[in-house]
């Protein structure tokens, strides 16, 4: 069992930010003394909670957080507004990280909470989860748009009071095959050959994250997307 704690409350959360992060998180990030300092990103990850969700298509946004967390050495074993939740600094940048609880059609009701808690603008908040419109594999990175059918995306949007101007990194996987049920085929667990291209292609995304944090999100969406062009092109 996980040694999961819980934060809820302002002061509670602030004193487990530390000296690094703390000073980044003021009211305000477009003004006052530490105008130069990183602007902390909030990346969260789209999924369903549970043993019997984990490895199914619908859940590879949990998967891309959990990637990353652990290419950075950051702990997911803190709840935090109806999500697991760890932070770190990436290149002198805070991050938060989360995988809200809440199941995938209620995922604003964690997601809206934590972007007021920490104050921080839409232009630094990123979505990763499933997308079905791209095949297995595939990566996009977006700075804005809109649901495009995703019970996930609805609520979040929802929750961020109809506002649909955050960045998302889609993750295709693939389309059901035949007359198959989309419901069910996104509960299916991945087949050999599919999930060798996801455990690729989450390699990428924990890169792709790096660079953006690293270098901005109109130039990483703008290389990233380019490479992604050609490798659909080989699918």
């Amino acid at each position: 069992m996980l040694n999961v704690q819980l934060t809820c409350k302002v002061g509670t959360g602030l004193e487990m930010l530390g000296r690094a992060a703390r000073r980044w998180i003021s009211t305000s990030f477009a003004e006052g003394p530490f105008v130069d300092a990183p602007r902390p990103w909030l990346f969260v990850g789209l999924g369903n909670p549970g043993q019997k969700f984990q490895g199914t298509r619908h859940n590879v946004g949990f998967e891309m957080i959990d990637a990353f967390a652990k290419s950075e050495g950051i702990s997911m074993v803190t709840v935090h507004c109806k999500a697991l939740f760890g932070k770190g600094l990436v290149e002198n940048t805070p991050v938060f990280l989360a995988k809200p609880q809440t199941y995938m059609n209620l995922s604003g009701e964690s997601s809206g909470p934590l972007a007021a808690y920490y104050k921080l603008p839409l232009s630094r908040v990123l979505l990763a989860f499933d997308d079905m419109d791209l095949p297995c594999g595939v990566l996009r990175l977006q700075p804005k748009g809109g649901h495009g059918g995703h019970n996930g995306l609805k609520s979040v949007i929802y929750h961020f009071r109809g506002n649909s101007e955050f960045a998302r990194l889609r993750i295709g996987i693939g389309s059901p095959p035949g007359q198959m049920d989309p419901k069910a085929f996104l509960l299916q667990k991945f087949n050999a050959t599919a999930r060798e291209r996801m455990d690729a292609a989450l390699k990428e995304g924990v890169e792709v994250l790096r660079h953006l944090i690293s270098k901005g999100l109109a130039e990483s969406s703008r290389r990233f997307n380019n490479e992604q062009k050609y490798k659909h092109c080989n699918l």
